[in-house]
């Protein structure tokens, strides 16, 4: 079975060109949101698997979003991604409750396997 995914990022372009690369990789992406609280939403009613989860959001940061979903019953796993370098969140990035980080540039579905093991 797919596995679901949520793409969450405040740029349609990236999240059309995200879905459209998940899909071919073999994933099955659900739905998208372009802010914090859309993606809680989304979260909450689509229950997916993953939530591939941009850190710099029009409304709240995704690390808080990420800490938000690790609260929910069963909750799925997280990716961060960002066009910048993973290095620019220092402690905050390595103590979010993710799976991973992701540059944009990176991001391929063998890369999420990579991450969720």
């Amino acid at each position: 079975m797919r596995q679901t995914v949520l793409v969450v990022d405040d740029h349609a372009e990236f999240r059309t060109s995200a879905r459209a690369l998940l899909e071919a990789d073999g994933f099955d992406v659900v739905g998208e949101a372009s802010t914090g609280a859309e993606a809680m939403l989304a979260v909450s009613s689509l229950r997916p698997d993953i939530v591939l989860l941009d850190i710099k959001l029009p409304d709240l940061d995704g690390i808080s979003v990420a800490e938000w979903v690790a609260t929910v019953p069963d909750p799925p796993d997280v990716v961060l991604v960002s066009s910048r370098d993973g290095a620019v969140y220092g402690v905050r990035l390595a103590q979010a409750p993710v799976c991973g980080f992701l540059a944009k540039s990176d991001l391929s579905g063998s890369a999420m396997r990579q991450l969720l093991g």
